[in-house]
């Protein structure tokens, strides 16, 4: 199964792919490690995220995808336009979307006995949370 992980910032939705089988941690390299809203206010840009989006997912034949959760209200809460994107990416068909509270992500990251350095895994530093997401949701599977 080939996961997805999104960190969803500002006007970014930013990825890593990332699978798991017989215990071992792949992360292919991808073409793009964000990808962007360019006017949340003009309906032809949505669709073009979500089609870049969906095409993404297709072209690595990712089947699940999981996005950090944003608090809605409050110091910490998310923009509008990350609101947007979330809905632009639940809504593609064929797609299994969950949101992640960050208590449960930073619960499976505590409880997990791998130990990955961030910094081994050829990320891009942006990329930290959505990697941490991804890899939470793996190990809550197993």
């Amino acid at each position: 199964m080939k996961v997805c992980g999104v960190e969803l910032k500002g006007n970014d939705a930013i990825i890593c792919i990332m699978s798991r089988e017989n215990g071992l941690y792949d992360i292919p390299r991808t073409r793009v490690q964000k990808i962007s809203l360019a006017d949340a206010a003009d309906a032809e840009q949505v669709r073009k995220f979500q089609f870049t989006f969906a095409k993404l997912m297709e072209d690595y034949q990712v089947t699940h995808v999981v996005i950090k959760g944003r608090a809605l209200k409050g110091k910490f809460a998310g923009g509008p336009v990350s609101f947007k994107l979330e809905a632009a990416i639940q809504l593609i068909p064929n797609l299994a979307v969950e949101i992640l509270s960050a208590s449960f992500i930073k619960k499976e990251l505590n409880r997990t006995e791998i130990d990955i350095d961030f910094r081994d895994t050829g990320l891009k530093q942006y990329q930290e949370q959505a990697f941490n997401s991804v890899f939470a949701y793996l190990e809550s599977l197993h």
